[in-house]
């Protein structure tokens, strides 16, 4: 095992809290594998690591976050997330092919899926948009994890006003999906949208309420003004 990897679990091990571990198994449906810790601590945890990991060069630091990954933990996990963020100016085209293999074999809650999508993923998109047809291809997966990273990743895009189209393309392709966590994925993302265009994604919900389950429409209504939500909320 790498030095580094051993350090991180050491310490992740050494500052876990029993109480933090349960409350955090409480808070998700799926079976989750965590050490017990705060958020604010983990992140600590991986941007002081980050320093000596860094001048390895990014592929021998993606392979570090694979093993990270691979231990199902959470806060691993998490710790993977940051350090890729961290490499976003490295980030090349067929990095897509790496994300997408994470979110496939290694995501299995929404807190992960979030972390990884909605930064990591979310800048590459903003580097290379033409890898949005990847996404659309991840939001035909049978995999409910890659249907909710599809949408996600397009989250911090969407409140800078980009890619409206492609974010209707999305919501078009998930609009009638069964799964919960899928519905509000895309529901957030038409919510994100709203933020520089709040009358198209009104026009889109209005257009298409009788088919969109009620769970993703009340997230894309959630921050328009109340006679707009009222009216929505009618015509569901």
């Amino acid at each position: 095992m790498d030095r580094i990897i051993a350090d991180i679990r050491a310490e992740l091990k050494k500052k876990a809290d029993a109480k933090i571990r349960e409350g955090v198994k409480r808070y998700f449906k799926e079976p989750v594998k965590c050490y017990g810790m705060k958020t604010a601590a983990v992140t600590a945890i991986a941007k002081d690591k980050f320093k000596t990991v860094k001048a390895r060069g990014k592929a021998q630091v993606f392979g570090l976050c694979d093993t990270l990954w691979q231990s199902g933990y959470m806060e691993e996990g998490y710790i993977a997330c940051v350090w890729a963020y961290n490499l976003r100016k490295d980030f090349e085209p067929a990095d897509i092919r790496l994300f997408e293999r994470w979110v496939n074999a290694y995501v299995s809650n929404w807190a992960s899926c979030d972390t990884l999508c909605n930064h990591t993923v979310g800048a590459f998109i903003e580097m290379y948009p033409a890898h949005i047809a990847a996404l659309k291809q991840w939001a035909r997966s049978k995999n409910l994890w890659m249907r909710r990273a599809a949408a996600v990743t397009l989250i911090l895009p969407a409140r800078h006003g980009k890619f409206l189209k492609d974010i209707f393309d999305m919501a078009d392709i998930l609009l009638t999906d069964k799964e919960d966590l899928v519905q509000k994925g895309y529901g957030w993302l038409l919510k994100a949208a709203s933020e520089s265009h709040r009358n198209e994604v009104f026009d889109y919900v209005m257009e298409h309420r009788s088919r969109m389950p009620r769970t993703a429409l009340r997230y894309a209504i959630e921050k328009m003004p109340p006679a707009l939500k009222a009216k929505a909320m009618r015509a569901a």
